[in-house]
């Protein structure tokens, strides 16, 4: 028998949302929060200019028509807000390279800070302006991963991409100061306009790459037909084909209230994760397991094999179909693949932007090891509350080595310093052909915005 589709009694949890987001205080944003989402903006302009010159930024590029006064990092041209977050979300995390979170892996970031900074400069706002919407489009994608960890990439959809969508939604609402109302109204758009299936992982295609871009776009234009009065579903998140419903398995349950709970307490976009290596989030602990022992002197040559221990849900994304794990057909499926990951950890010592390319994904030493490298899975594996890699290398002469990595460097536990994070940055304006000099300026205008009056001197960075 079908249920009736009747709304359920009282606020909504869009509406509770956005009344704590439209009423919420600039001095309410503890200090951590801001640390945080600065580095997460200097990241993200480093990423946005490493990738200026790939072939899938340049395709985006060439075909949006949309002109304006908004920036694309490293574009000379200006772009419509749209155009601008599209090209800046792409870029940022094309190469797999930005923030995470630690619940369920989405990249807010690479969503939030384009939409934002796409808005405020559109329409003159603030560099608090830009905090305050930042932090709350972050904290929305954080706390929607939670509600139904899986459940997302189990129906086949990319996470980051659907989630994005309202993140960015209420990421420009809270930052143009839209009304309770018209935030909901943004929200319920947003979700409609939420798309990106996670088919890339067959071949390891582009689409993925434009995903969080796509994300920041989709919002920003939810938030501006939310402003001028276009109404959507204000039970978008827990009505009978809201969000969770339409974008996820039925198997594993939705708690709503994790939407809502401790909102302005518990900030859980002050945790988010960032990456020290060029690839997938679960692939990250166990390269550093890799690097460990290849540190400790285990040199490739040596080893018979590599078993590693995973936990199932990441199964899917990472390890099958084995043969193109253990040799990717292109540089960005190496991303993700475990077997890659693990032999160029032993190989290199290192995972960079470098180590995912032609040239590498042809190396005969990383591919013979990387046909050595298995699994088997753990069911005593935290996955998704915690992100760990086991490693154990058979040598040929018998002895057994292994390594352990508790949970991802870069994330609560063992986070990156600002100093890591600049260094980061660092390589990656360099890699995207900037000098020095540009770097500097890019760097303390990032450390700086959150503070200024408005975005002047955005415009600067769009050679």
């Amino acid at each position: 028998m079908a249920k009736e589709n009747t709304p359920p009694p009282g606020q909504a949890l869009a509406e509770q949302f956005a009344g704590w987001a439209s009423s919420l205080d600039d001095a309410a944003l503890p200090q951590d929060l801001k640390d945080t989402l600065t580095s997460a903006l200097i990241d993200h302009a480093g990423l946005a200019v490493s990738a200026r010159h790939e072939e899938y930024v340049r395709a985006i590029v060439s075909s949006w028509e949309g002109e304006g006064h908004c920036t694309a990092f490293g574009h000379a041209r200006g772009y419509d807000a749209a155009g601008a977050a599209l090209i800046n979300g792409t870029a940022s995390h094309g190469e797999d390279y930005d923030d995470t979170f630690e619940g369920t892996p989405v990249h807010t970031s690479a969503v939030i800070v384009p939409a934002v900074l796409a808005a405020c400069e559109r329409h003159g706002r603030t560099g608090a302006d830009a905090l305050r919407g930042i932090a709350v489009g972050a904290e929305l994608m954080c706390r929607m991963a939670i509600v139904a960890p899986t459940a997302q990439h189990r129906a086949g959809f990319h996470p980051t991409a659907i989630i994005g969508a309202l993140g960015a939604a209420a990421g420009v609402s809270t930052a143009l100061r839209l009304s309770p109302t018209q935030f909901v109204d943004a929200l319920g758009i947003a979700a409609s306009f939420a798309s990106g299936i996670i088919e890339y992982l067959a071949e390891g295609t582009w689409t993925k790459r434009i995903h969080p871009g796509w994300a920041a776009q989709a919002g920003l234009r939810a938030a501006a037909l939310g402003r001028a009065g276009f109404k959507g579903p204000r039970t978008v998140f827990e009505g009978e084909h809201g969000f969770f419903y339409s974008f996820g398995v039925p198997d594993i349950a939705a708690d709503h209230s994790r939407i809502t709970i401790d909102l302005g307490r518990d900030w859980k976009a002050a945790r988010i994760a960032f990456k020290p290596y060029a690839c997938g989030t679960m692939v990250q602990p166990f390269i550093d397991c890799a690097i460990r022992l290849a540190r400790e002197g285990i040199g490739a040559e040596q080893i018979e094999d590599v078993l590693c221990r995973v936990g199932e849900g990441t199964v899917h994304r990472l390890w099958e179909p084995l043969a193109e794990k253990r040799r990717p057909s292109t540089p960005y499926s190496a991303k993700f693949s475990v077997p890659f990951g693990v032999a160029v950890g032993f190989v290199d010592k290192a995972a960079g932007l470098g180590q995912f390319s032609e040239r590498k994904i042809s190396d005969p030493d990383i591919l013979a090891l990387a046909r050595k490298v298995r699994y088997e899975i753990d069911p005593d594996d935290e996955y998704p509350r915690n992100y760990t890699g086991t490693v154990i290398a058979t040598l040929r002469d018998g002895s057994v080595h292994s390594a352990r990595q508790p949970h991802m460097r870069g994330g609560a536990r063992e986070p990156l310093s600002r100093e890591e994070i600049l260094a980061k940055f660092r390589a990656n304006v360099l890699f995207g052909g900037w000098t020095d000099a540009q770097a500097d300026a890019l760097a303390q205008w990032c450390a700086r915005l959150f503070d200024a009056p408005s975005l002047d001197g955005i415009e600067k960075f769009r050679g």
